[in-house]
């Protein structure tokens, strides 16, 4: 039975909106009517959700990744119990709290009633369900273990979760420690300088070449300093179509991967991803060359993206994928070992995996590293801004103490 999406007015004429399930949306209309409701708009809740945007990461999208995970976790779980798929959809859209969630859930239940599978019920909603996701849950539904792959696809999405909420987290202090750190240093340049420099103003000596620095550096920030940030502004609006254009992207994920340590940073990130990607994609069942194609798509960096398109070109012509991918030079050689034990070995899927945890564990070390360092360097530079504005303001006093003695 499909669902509807409805807005009403009730009789104390207070708006209202749900979803209902009717053969029709002249049959939601009576039910809103027969509650002494006057409806203002009824539309099948796939409209709202249908093809909402092309472009998607596999943490965003619809929803975010903790409630992707929650979803599939409760799905995996009810099926598991034998319980029937369209029934299934039904209790976790009624668990939801967030009335998008709900109405996209009954749109994809309304699917599956129509005829279509759970994946390709999904497919109705790219933007909600990543290309991997419904990859991996028709490769499910062929093989009949669908809840086991589900219970592998929420794993995945929660441990994605999790290193994305560690990165923020990490990110967070040293920010708003630069964000302060700046602010600190333009308001003393903005409005404490000037005020100090006054007191000099009726002196004629010559002042000190850090005290004319700082001066100059005030005066910058006071007559220059807005201009700047305005021009910055439109700058970056102006530079956001040139980012989108494929060329440009190419140049700087191409610096990306010169620059010594965001190199390092953007090759891991993209080796865990894919590695673990194409873990979960093999071993639920998913043709190497299509996984490879789909584990592609998840790569942020273009370079690295084509480098595994061209793996999978090779793996078809029948070469090996370890090879493949390490003519590239994006991926680190431990893993390229991995990959090339798990090939003769026949356990590819479990060496990608403890490949992706490897990855993981040295990306979130150094991570760990890298802010563990900037705290003290960025305290010894503020250390070092403000000595150099006390001095600038100190030398003159004792200089003119110096001239009254």
């Amino acid at each position: 039975m499909p669902a509807f999406e409805y807005i009403s007015v009730d009789a104390d004429g207070r708006k209202q909106k749900g979803v209902l399930e009717a053969d029709s949306a002249r049959q939601v209309r009576q039910q809103l009517r027969d509650k002494g409701w006057l409806p203002v708009s009824v539309e099948p809740a796939a409209s709202q959700h249908k093809n909402e945007g092309k472009g998607f990461s596999f943490l965003s999208g619809g929803m975010s990744a903790y409630e992707l995970a929650l979803i599939t976790r409760q799905l995996a779980t009810l099926i598991q119990a034998g319980i029937p798929i369209e029934e299934c959809l039904r209790a976790v859209s009624r668990q939801t709290e967030r009335p998008g969630l709900h109405s996209l859930m009954m749109a994809v239940r309304a699917r599956v009633i129509e005829g279509y599978t759970l994946a390709q019920a999904f497919s109705e909603f790219p933007s909600a369900f990543p290309e991997l996701y419904r990859a991996t849950v028709a490769a499910g539904e062929k093989s009949g273990h669908l809840d086991l792959v589900l219970n592998q696809l929420a794993d995945y999405t929660e441990s994605r979760y999790d290193t994305q909420k560690k990165i923020q987290g990490a990110m967070i202090y040293p920010i708003i420690l630069t964000l302060l750190a700046t602010g600190i240093v333009l308001g003393m340049l903005t409005y404490v300088v000037p005020d100090i420099v006054k007191v000099f103003d009726s002196s004629k000596q010559q002042l000190p070449l850090l005290t004319r620095g700082l001066i100059a550096a005030s005066n910058f920030v006071k007559t220059v300093g807005p201009w700047l940030l305005l021009l910055l502004i439109i700058t970056g609006f102006m530079a956001r179509p040139l980012l989108k254009k494929d060329s440009t992207r190419y140049r700087l994920h191409g610096w990306q991967l010169r620059l010594p340590l965001i190199k390092k940073m953007v090759r891991g990130a993209n080796a865990s991803r894919f590695a673990s990607t194409l873990s979960i994609l093999t071993r639920s069942g998913v043709p190497l060359v299509e996984a490879l194609r789909i584990a592609a798509e998840v790569s942020s960096n273009l370079l690295i993206r084509d480098a595994i398109r061209h793996a999978a070109v090779k793996v078809t012509e029948g070469g090996s994928l370890s090879r493949a991918l390490e003519d590239s030079g994006y991926f680190p050689p431990m893993m390229m070992q991995m990959i090339a034990s798990g090939e003769q070995s026949g356990e590819l899927d479990e060496m990608l995996s403890r490949a992706a945890t490897m990855q993981e564990k040295e990306l979130g070390n150094l991570i760990t590293t890298l802010v563990g360092l900037f705290e003290p360097m960025m305290l010894l530079v503020m250390a070092g801004v403000v000595l150099m504005i006390v001095l600038a303001i100190m030398l003159p006093i004792l200089s003119m103490n110096n001239l009254v003695k």
